[in-house]
């Protein structure tokens, strides 16, 4: 069965954009969908990819771009390798030295096929290749589609910390394909559940009920929840996106689980979690942390996580990070201000606030009782 095709709009007056969430739209939609969001866009495509989703996509994303009237020889494609780990500024400088050799000019349109670490580097190439250029998401990854590829945030990663180089930089519309979802490895498809379920537990108290009905249909991959859940994040994202684009202040609440998730794929190197499972634990640690705080009760807390169990995602940290390589990491988060850490954390069904007052003996008893 497939899902029809939905669309919503990121309200951003002139930085506007649509996101369109339906099957099939990568072998049947994507020149409708690139003739509406960029009528007036020149004819250089660069297709930013890894090996892994060129080999199953870029082929009916090219066929598509031809049938708007791009020329076969004036579409280049930029396959990085795949991992956080080379979301660096190695491969940024090697794919803008093939911008440089094929003289792409100021008209051309970046699009990013693939997960997040793609949909960062993609829009972060456009956001300062000549100053900035038009782009478009194709996210291919269920944590990519509900998370990365809507609100315009852009990076590389530095060794100090995840994201510290980067830029905001709309794109020109996002395009989810939700049978791209059908190839996913398990593991990719529960780390994006993790994002899901943030939605629900900091801003929808009802959708996080639906989640605990139809974990079972979304781990199977039935196109109808997951349409449901991928539109239902992006709505959430929308609206938080198109009251704070910039991160000033309620945009912060998204990142519910990402200090203490952060911590963990820099303590790992980025190698051995994904970004979902980070955030999962990071989930536990929040609700932990709110209770411990008396922000809810234990009840809520174990709501959560038995949904994240219930996801297939681990609600422990790794072993070995030390209490001082916790708040060392935890230190050099983007979110810290005026040399205070900032937490999201729960304080009831569907809410969550902005903590900057958190103390490090509270942290530290957090931590020991993980």
């Amino acid at each position: 069965m497939n899902a029809p095709t939905q669309s919503l709009n990121v309200s951003l007056g002139a930085r506007s954009y649509p996101i369109y969430v339906g099957s099939g739209l990568l072998s049947n939609s994507v020149a409708a969908v690139l003739k509406q969001a960029l009528p007036n866009a020149g004819e250089q495509v660069v297709i930013i990819s890894n090996a892994t989703v060129a080999e199953h996509y870029l082929k009916p994303l090219t066929d598509n771009l031809q049938v708007h009237g791009i020329s076969r020889n004036n579409i280049y494609h930029a396959l990085m390798p795949d991992g956080e780990s080379y979301k660096s500024l190695t491969i940024y400088g090697e794919i803008m030295d093939l911008l440089v050799k094929h003289r792409l000019n100021r008209d051309c349109t970046i699009i990013a096929l693939g997960g997040g670490v793609v949909g960062d580097m993609a829009g972060f190439v456009a956001a300062t290749w000549q100053r900035g250029v038009p782009f478009i998401q194709i996210p291919t990854t269920l944590l990519a589609q509900v998370d990365s590829s809507v609100g315009g945030k852009t990076a590389v990663n530095h060794p100090g910390g995840k994201n510290l180089i980067g830029a905001f930089h709309q794109p020109s519309a996002v395009v989810i394909d939700i049978n791209t979802l059908q190839s996913l490895p398990v593991r990719e498809l529960q780390a994006g559940l993790a994002e899901v379920i943030k939605y629900g537990v900091m801003a929808d108290s009802n959708f996080f009920a639906w989640l605990e009905l139809n974990m079972a249909r979304l781990l199977a991959r039935q196109p109808e929840a997951l349409a449901h859940a991928i539109t239902r994040s992006c709505e959430i994202k929308a609206e938080i996106v198109a009251a704070d684009e910039h991160e000033n202040g309620i945009r912060a609440l998204l990142n519910l689980g990402h200090t203490f998730g952060h911590a963990i794929e820099a303590a790992t190197h980025y190698k051995t979690w994904l970004h979902g499972e980070a955030v999962a634990v990071g989930m536990v640690m929040a609700a932990r942390l709110a209770v411990q705080l008396g922000y809810i009760e234990s009840k809520h807390a174990e709501r959560i996580e038995n949904l994240i169990k219930s996801a297939g995602l681990p609600t422990r940290p790794p072993k070995g990070m030390t209490k001082t390589t916790w708040l060392e990491l935890m230190a050099r988060d983007k979110k810290v201000k005026q040399g205070k850490m900032r937490f999201i954390l729960p304080t009831g069904p569907g809410r969550a606030n902005i903590f900057s007052n958190i103390s490090s003996a509270a942290l530290t008893r957090l931590i020991d009782a993980l």
